[in-house]
This record gives structure tokens, sequence and C-alpha cells, in this order.
């Protein structure tokens, strides 16, 4: 492959790990990202009437995406023209009845096959200990069925690569919300979910009075009691301070801004939070790359017109999706087609503020995001109008606010996360801050550095000369700022927004409870937090967190045994001495190696021992060394030793049994499909083959 396209290094490789065709021997059928393009502007342009149409639009559509101005969700790029699903939305129902529950299970797996993403309500389960009138016996509850297609998630691979992703959402007034809040607090449950609270206006009433409000039980269809609307909002923003879930869902604006709220209330929406759907409904998304429309010759140093007709054809493209696509189940195709909703965002915002000169988070930013904003929300519509003359509006119109009216989508704006798509398209993600300008990952081979090109620019272009203060970072943005950022777009999004607000590791739980009655109060669909390290002390401190560790004295005499385990460097002696039947120390010592390496064992045996005579579990040391890669791999009798820490690792699990490697690193998050380490955020997205820890992807 090479770059006569126009791609970066990191972009090429990941088009050739996840995009590019392939035969089952390997060999490339795209051979390039033109190819991969053609392949995909060429299906997507059959929805036109003529030949002759077909051709004029595929070759607009490839001209799009080939400069990198558009690109559409990930399915469509892997799925066109070979018999698959292109949307990556998607909302499943789950019924109060074990037919339905399981009948979601299964049709999860068939979404999660075809690369997508679900959303699920579970506040129709009735509550745990609930009597079951059939059985005699008594309800496991919503998060019980929760946890079982969150294993049924775990064993069902996209593509073989990859697992799906869900978003799993209880309302406020459940009777089981309190259990729901603290499921992910362990830090290691339902890792295949994200998970939200529906909160209603009622609760945020009584939060902002201090009062009580009603919690329903859904298969008895009437108020059982009342909660304490503080208490439960607390628990709400300990658990998200802790964690980083759950998150909020404004349910009832969702619902008050659903143009086809005639249907019925909708009641989840995809992985990720931007896209409400109704149940059975899917949604394909696609991008634009806001820095390609800068032009600093023309108003306001941004091409409008040129904006406008990429919009114009972007939301030609989508609709014609709809058309082409290949549905998992027929109730989504029925679904998806009668409402026609697409969602068209944007990317490389950050990367447009730092060709403007634009500090992110300044009131100048801010009205040039609403002015952006609104001016794709009313392009995108007038085309969707416009389809709807040539095609017809979509068949719930009558239902939809749009009746007596002409619209061919129901919906047409979203902004979506692009952590891949970005990628691909050389530019910063979504409406996000730049993350850092530059970033060093670790890989199994070697490293793989990134840097911001438009820094990269400006330094070269500057050497020795102070960062101007326009580059401005995710942690240099306070969260009243990552919040208003995101309510200034939603203003003009009749989806929503998915948008993580950033949180320094030294953020308090007030902190975090201050940023979710902001996003209420400005008006926001929903918001998700993370505060940096979050997950990484979770490992270490999920049984008692907030407590401080001591280590323990050593007694004079511990029984203890030793190991014999073969390296790269020698052979390691790994000593584990026990008290109480419970390892308590770690001894390490290797033969025939230079003093460094020594040394490194000794030190090794010394944290592993004070991390065992604090209390730290043995798996959790044992996750936090298993798999680190080093310069001597060997293979043994008991499989590949990859480094010293992994020879330890491999003999704790002879004593202690075989334990996953820990994605929740305590100083990186690594990725699942090809190792690189990824930056400490709520979804990152892999530089090196372009895996994204929420949706999947």
């Amino acid at each position: 492959m090479t770059d006569r396209d126009g791609f970066s290094s990191n972009a090429l490789r990941i088009l050739e790990a996840r995009y590019l065709m392939k035969t089952e021997t390997g060999e490339m059928l795209d051979k390039s990202p033109a190819d991969l393009f053609s392949r995909v502007a060429d299906f997507v342009a059959t929805a036109e009437k003529t030949k002759k149409e077909q051709q004029t639009w595929s070759r607009r559509f490839l001209n799009l995406m080939l400069a990198r101005d558009f690109l559409p969700n990930s399915p469509t790029l892997t799925g066109a023209g070979r018999g698959m699903c292109l949307s990556a939305c998607f909302v499943l129902p789950v019924e109060d009845s074990m037919p339905s529950i399981f009948d979601a299970v299964k049709n999860t797996a068939l979404v999660h096959k075809e690369g997508g993403g679900t959303g699920f309500d579970f506040s129709q389960l009735r509550p745990q200990g609930s009597f079951v009138r059939k059985t005699q016996g008594v309800a496991s509850g919503p998060i019980s069925f929760l946890k079982v297609i969150d294993a049924a998630t775990e064993a069902v691979k996209q593509g073989g690569t990859r697992r799906g992703a869900n978003m799993g959402i209880l309302r406020v007034d459940h009777p089981d919300i309190e259990e729901f809040i603290a499921m992910k607090m362990d830090g290691e449950s339902v890792a295949n979910f994200n998970i939200s609270v529906a909160v209603t206006d009622d609760f945020m009433r009584a939060l902002k009075n201090g009062g009580t409000y009603d919690i329903v039980d859904p298969y008895l269809k009437k108020k059982v009691g009342k909660k304490s609307a503080r208490k439960v909002f607390d628990a709400i923003v300990h658990s998200a301070w802790l964690v980083g879930d759950p998150g909020l869902i404004f349910i009832d604006r969702i619902n008050q801004h659903n143009p086809t709220r005639g249907l019925g209330p909708i009641r989840a929406t995809n992985p990720c939070g931007e896209q409400p759907l109704h149940d059975y409904e899917s949604c394909n998304l696609g991008s634009l790359n806001l820095s390609h429309f800068y032009s600093p010759r023309k108003k306001d140093r941004f091409d409008w017109d040129r904006f406008a007709k990429s919009i114009g054809t972007a939301v030609r493209f989508l609709d014609n999706v709809i058309e082409v696509n290949r549905y998992p189940l027929p109730q989504i195709e029925e679904t998806s087609k009668a409402n026609r909703r697409i969602g068209l965002g944007v990317m490389g915002w950050a990367d447009l503020l730092i060709k403007m000169k634009i500090r992110y988070d300044t009131p100048e930013a801010l009205e040039l995001a609403e002015k952006v904003a609104g001016f794709l929300r009313a392009a995108a519509a007038e085309e969707s109008r416009n389809l709807a003359e040539k095609r017809g509006s979509f068949p719930n119109i009558e239902k939809s606010v749009y009746k007596g009216k002409a619209m061919r989508n129901a919906t047409v704006i979203t902004i979506a996360p692009t952590g891949t798509i970005s990628r691909l398209a050389g530019c910063s993600s979504s409406i996000e801050p730049v993350f850092a300008l530059e970033f060093t990952s670790k890989i199994i081979d070697g490293e793989l550095k990134d840097v911001h090109p438009l820094y990269a620019e400006w330094r070269d272009q500057n050497p020795g000369r102070p960062t101007p203060d326009y580059f401005v970072t995710a942690h240099d943005v306070t969260p009243e700022w990552h919040i208003r950022m995101q309510a200034a777009f939603q203003k003009h999004v009749d989806n929503s927004v998915s948008k993580t607000i950033n949180f320094p590791n030294s953020a308090t739980e007030a902190d975090v409870d201050k940023a979710y009655r902001r996003a209420f109060k400005l008006k926001t669909k929903g918001i998700t937090i993370y505060r940096d390290g979050c997950r990484a002390e979770q490992v270490l401190y999920k049984t008692t967190p907030g407590v401080s560790r001591h280590p323990l004295d050593r007694p004079d005499s511990l029984p203890s045994v030793t190991d014999k385990i073969k390296t790269g460097f020698g052979n390691l002696y790994v000593t584990i001495s026990f008290l109480d039947q419970k390892p308590f120390e770690v001894f390490t010592s290797i033969g025939k190696s230079g003093y460094t390496t020594m040394a490194d064992a000794e030190a090794m045996g010394r944290m592993i021992s004070l991390a065992l005579r604090s209390g730290v579990d043995p798996k959790d040391v044992i996750s936090q060394l298993k798999g680190i890669g080093g310069s001597e791999p060997v293979f043994t009798e008991g499989g590949l030793v990859q480094s010293l820490p992994d020879a330890i690792a491999k003999v704790l699990e002879r004593h202690f049994g075989e334990t996953k490697n820990n994605s929740k690193d305590l100083y990186q998050i690594i990725c699942k499909v090809c190792g690189a380490s990824l930056p400490d955020e709520k979804c990152p997205t892999c530089p090196n083959c372009g895996w994204n820890r929420c949706s999947g992807s």
C-alpha cells in the first residue's frame, strides 16, 4: 500500500487492518483507499433510479470520501457491497416476559455479528423479588437479565476480532435503581455495557427542592413508595466519580423533542448515547470534516458554499444507505424505513478552531459552534425536503411533527463520536478538544508515535517558541466548558450529542454533582463524565474505596514455595511466602544475567510484596503483570514468556489460578485487538488499529 491518496501512515495501517476487503487467505482485494471508497460509493449509489444517476452520484460520493471531507460510520465502510448491515446504532426492546428477554439476547447477537451497537431500556422488567404467579417463584430483576446480555456479548465476537457494545438504561423511578447505579462500582462487572440512568423532570425538580419522588413498579403499574432524590443523585455521582458510570439520560427532554413522538415514547439510546431510537429502530451515521472547510479568504474564514454542497451530498448518501442496507431483523427494517432517521455529524472541530486560532474554551468558540451547527441543521433539513419532493416523505410522517409537510427523514443531525473515522480522515474527533498534542503508544513490536499534524507543522515553523494558547487539549478545558460546548451544538441537533466531559484525577464528587446539574440546566439530552485515571485506581481500591492501605509487619518466619521459569534473560526463580495461607511476599532472582536485570527482578519482587502485604488481591497483581511485552520473549513449556513481569505473572497463576489480562492497566489502557496503549479517556480509540472501547468498532 502507498499513501498516494493522501492518507497518513496510521490511517493506512487502520484501513488495511480493518476496512480493506481481503480474501480468506489474506490477499488484498482493495489495494488502496480509492478501491475501498469506490466500492462504497458504487454500492450506495445503486439506490438511484437510473444508470446515469448512479454513475453521477457514485462519482460525487467517491470524491467526497477521497477528499476526506465526509466519511460514513464504520459498518458502511466495512459492509458496503458485501451483503452486510451498514448501520451502527440500534435499540432493541426488553419486555417483562422470558420469551421477550431471550429474544433480546438472540437479536443482540444478530446485531453484533453485523457490527452494530445496541441499546436497551430495562425499566419494564419487574423488580427483583417480585412474585411470579406462573412459577410461584420470585423475579430476579432487570440487573440479572442485563448481565445475561452482557455475557452473550462477551461470547459473540464481531467479525472475529471485536465484541459488541451496549447501552443499558433504567428509569430513576424503578424500584431497583440503587442496585443498578452501584452495578459497575467493582470495576469489573458488565464490561460490555455503558450504563445510564433515565432521569425525569420530576426527579430533577425533587432534587432541586430537596424532596422525594415516586417509585413506580412497572409490573403492578402503580406507585410503591418514595425515595429521596438527593440520596439517589448522590449515589449516581459517587459511582460516576469512581468508575465513569452511570451517565444521565434526560428522558423527558428526549421525548419532548422527538419528531416521531406520535409513535410512543423513546426509552433508550445507542451505546454512546447520541442516538435516541424507538424499539427496533436503527440509524446510520456519517460525519463531515469541518477542518477541510477552513478557507482564510472566505467570509468568516469558512467556505460556507462548499460546506452546503457537501451537506447535501452527505444527506443523499445517508438516505441511500437506508435503501441498500441489509438489516439484521425484519422488524428493524420495517421501523427504520418507516422513520428513515439519519445522523449527519461533524469531526475536526478542534482542528478548525486551531486553524482559526480560536481557543476551545472561549465565547468566540461557542458562537462559532452555534453558527456551524445551525447552518448544518438548516442545510441538511433543506436537502431532506428536496429528497421528499422527489422520493416521498418518510412513511410515519403523519405521526410526526412534520405532519402535512414534506420531509424525507424524521431526523437528520447527530453528533457522534468519530474515533476511527476521524483517524482515517486525519482530524480531531467529533466536537472534542484534541486529547494530546503528542502521544506515544506502546505496542508489542515497538512504539507508535502520534503527533497532532497542526501542532507538528507549527512546531517545525516556530522552533523554540512557546506554544500558543489555542493549542488546547482536553484536560486544559474545564468540565464547565466541555458542557457548554456540548450544549451549543445540542441547540441545533434533532437527535443528540455524544461527548465525554473530562475531569482531572483530583476532581471531587462535588465537581461531578455540579456538572450533572449544569448539563440539565443547559438543556443537553444527556451527559457522561470520565475522571482521569479513575478506572486504574479501581483495580487496587475496588473493595474499600477511599480507605488508606498500610502494609502488615512481617513475622519472623513464613512458609514459602519456590518456582523456576525460563525467560529471555535466563532462569527466573520466584519465591512466594504465605501468611494464614494467603500470599504475603514475593522474592525474585535471576541467574546468569547482568546487574540491571537482577535489580529489575528484585525491584518487582519488592513492589509485589508491598501490594500483597497491603491486602491487594493476588489476581489484581497478576492482571497488571500478565502480557507485558519485552525485548527478549521466549517460548517455554508453558507457552510464550514475553518479559520478566510476564514470567512472574505465570508463576503466580500456577498457584492462584488463571487471570484475565486486565485492560484497565494501572498506567495505561490496552487495546484488546493489537495491544497498543490507549489514552486514558472514556471511549479511547486505538491509534494503531482503530479499535474503540465503547463502540466495539
